[in-house]
């Protein structure tokens, strides 16, 4: 709107409507118990701004480094050949990101499990054994890797492939002195779940990773290490190709869409088995220079990729405070309040189905999307349990979002992750606080 506009609008009286008191917002946005944690923590929120300083100053030198220019988000149609190099500069910046040889970024990436799976896959043969190091997977690679109900559909397990976890020791970590003696001669691929999925564990750090990385290739140094990276980008200020990962793989509608990215996901590391994964997405032969995309959706990816540093460091101080107030209230929570954060996951356990439903119908209904709908309990394709979401999204399953979800089964825990700013949480809590 123009000056001359917004003056000549300025001179007309307005109208009020009459009998209608003006709405004066309280002095304090909080609950008192939520706005005095947030006073707690503000030493540990400058700990997270210092990280997210660090990765905003490596996004943006990756961005320059590629030459990212307007053209780049032209998009595609058909095959995608008339892309005008906006895939490879997608790549190229996500590769120097995440310290890796090589990156494919794409929309036809459909989830974090597509992506993995793909990533598996790619690394895994016929004869071969896969190796979880980290106790079970997430739910949805039950039946991908053949654990769970997937006879006959393709599954690793179909394809002559064996699989085989090492238990989680009795603190929720890594279980060292099992791991030094795990691998074994036809172990094809270690898989490093990061974060805890539906697990009452610690999620991984860098440092947890590296150690993992070198005691699996002091065993057997042709076994490839693959790292589930969904929830972990960018919390800490180095990622798993930095510390020896052969490839890792991601969800776009989580940490690095930035909460701008529509849709897909991305398979980074080594170049030859980069290749090996796009193969799989695609088909042997057409690799990584197939696949359209609308304009809109590159810029997106693009701006989401840039904005994801920040994006993901008001989630980390959003968990912070979620383990701050709810372990006050008696909850047992993971990660412990003021610990470490290796993923933007925050687990608290809620005890009883009734308490975890009441704590995701709370959350829906702070959402600015479908505040009026009631989350129901049921059966989600991948998952092994009924499972519960509170997702009002912008995009539909973005968890960079304010989102929690759960499955109803003991210990009934609800995984809160996301939110574009710290306050949104600090809203939610003083509701949940009426509640709960």
């Amino acid at each position: 709107m123009s000056t001359a506009t917004a003056t000549t609008l300025a001179s007309y009286p307005v109208a009020r409507p009459r009998g209608r008191r003006t709405v004066r917002p309280p002095a304090c946005a909080f609950h008192p118990e939520v706005a005095r944690a947030v006073e707690s923590l503000q030493a540990e929120f400058r700990e997270v701004d210092r990280a997210l300083a660090l990765n905003s100053y490596r996004v943006s030198a990756a961005f320059r480094a590629a030459r990212v220019a307007p053209h780049h988000f032209g998009g595609s149609t058909g095959y995608g050949h008339d892309d005008a190099g906006g895939r490879e500069a997608l790549d190229s910046v996500f590769a120097h990101v995440v310290g890796a040889e090589a990156a494919i970024v794409r929309p036809q990436f459909f989830s974090g499990t597509h992506a993995i799976a793909c990533a598996l896959f790619a690394l895994l043969r016929p004869g071969h054994e896969l190796l979880a190091v980290a106790g079970p997977p997430y739910d949805t690679l039950e039946e991908v890797i053949g654990i769970r109900g997937s006879d006959n559909v393709g599954s690793l397990k179909d394809f002559g492939i064996t699989y085989r976890e090492v238990p989680l020791a009795a603190d929720g970590g890594l279980d060292w002195d099992a791991l030094a003696h795990a691998v074994r001669p036809e172990t094809g691929c270690a898989l490093i779940q990061r974060s805890c999925g539906y697990s009452w564990r610690k999620s991984l750090g860098i440092d947890d990773i590296r150690r993992t990385i070198d005691l699996v290739k002091m065993q057997n140094p042709n076994c490839k290490v693959m790292v589930d990276n969904c929830y972990g980008e960018f919390v800490e200020t180095s990622e798993p190709p930095m510390v020896g990962a052969d490839l890792i793989a991601g969800s776009l509608i989580k940490n690095p869409g930035g909460t701008i990215a529509p849709c897909g996901g991305y398979v980074a590391g080594k170049k030859d088995l980069v290749a090996a994964a796009a193969a799989r997405l695609s088909a042997p032969g057409l690799g990584v220079e197939f696949g359209s995309a609308p304009g809109h959706v590159m810029r997106a990816m693009f701006q989401g990729l840039f904005l994801a540093p920040q994006m993901v460091g008001e989630a980390v101080k959003g968990g912070l405070l979620i383990a701050e107030v709810m372990s006050a209230k008696g909850y047992r929570v993971q990660p412990l309040p003021r610990a470490p954060r290796h993923d933007i996951v925050q687990a608290v356990e809620l005890g009883n189905r009734e308490r975890l439903i009441a704590f995701c119908e709370v959350v829906q209904q702070t959402c600015p999307v479908g505040s009026f709908i009631k989350p129901t309990a049921g059966e989600t394709p991948g998952y092994a349990s009924e499972v519960i979401f509170a997702d009002g999204t912008f995009m539909d399953g973005s968890t960079s979002e304010l989102s929690c979800d759960g499955p109803l089964r003991d210990p009934y825990a609800v995984f809160c992750q996301g939110g574009t700013h710290w306050t949104q949480w600090a809203l939610v809590l003083g509701e949940i606080l009426k509640v709960i």
